[in-house]
């Protein structure tokens, strides 16, 4: 792990506290139906239906695990490289006796063997944290079995340039949809530097993999919201804030 994965990575420990002095209210949500969208469970719905083996790259609190269960999966194993969300959600999947396991470790590089999988998940801040895309995919790829598939809903990779006024929607100046990278400037990645992908490249990445793309779609809405009643103009309806992606590795 490079110095700065290790940096991200202090980082992502000290934020994932959270995750343990919430417990009590994400148990709550583990015992609802967890955090999966709409969106994401009608894309997913043929998936799930086969009752796959699924993998989370970067699981964090668990959540979507838990949902991943509920709505069909037969298991979740999720990898993450902060062993205290990697904690916090093992001890709430067995609160709730879903069938998830964690691991903790940096994505790319799993250590999940080969075609092991028939559903890698990942997203809501996930691919921000990878400084190299097509090593992701090509992880991603090799764990998913053939026949399986790749789902990713994410942030839009247009959302680092959006301010959070109030009144219109405006463009950072200090931000770049080219640029490689970023320092975060908000919670919970304060501090912590960021990679910025393109459309474009993550799906090149995909593809380039081996994965054939089966759906590509773009929403309006955001993914996350912060706790304080924070409104911006970019997330009234006219901007590209998320997206959701679905991949299968061919026979």
């Amino acid at each position: 792990m490079d110095k700065v994965v290790a940096g991200n990575r202090a980082v992502w420990e000290q934020a994932s506290t959270k995750h343990v002095r919430e417990y009590d209210e994400l148990l709550e949500e583990a015992r609802g139906e967890g955090r999966l969208f709409a969106r994401e469970r009608e894309l997913l719905a043929p998936v799930l239906a086969e009752a796959p083996v699924v993998v989370h790259f970067q699981s964090g609190h668990g959540l979507d695990d838990v949902a991943l269960v509920k709505a069909g999966a037969k298991s979740v194993v999720g990898v993450d490289y902060s062993s205290v969300a990697a904690g916090a959600a093992q001890r709430r999947a067995g609160d709730v006796k879903a069938s998830c396991r964690y691991v903790v470790a940096e994505v790319p590089g799993v250590p999940i063997r080969d075609a092991s999988a028939d559903l890698v998940y990942t997203g809501k801040g996930a691919l921000i944290w990878m400084r190299d895309i097509d090593a992701w995919a090509r992880d991603a790829a090799r764990v998913v079995r053939p026949g399986g598939h790749l789902f990713v809903y994410e942030g839009h990779p247009a959302v680092p340039l959006w301010t959070w006024d109030e009144d219109e929607p405006r463009i950072r100046p200090d931000r770049s949809y080219f640029a490689e990278s970023h320092v975060n400037d908000t919670f919970p990645g304060n501090g912590a530097q960021e990679w910025q992908w393109t459309l474009g490249q993550i799906v090149t990445a995909v593809t380039r993999a081996g994965l054939r793309l089966q759906i590509l779609e773009e929403y309006a809405e955001p993914f996350w919201r912060p706790q304080d009643d924070t409104t911006a103009a970019a997330w009234s309806g006219r901007l590209p804030n998320s997206y959701a992606l679905l991949a299968q590795k061919p026979l």
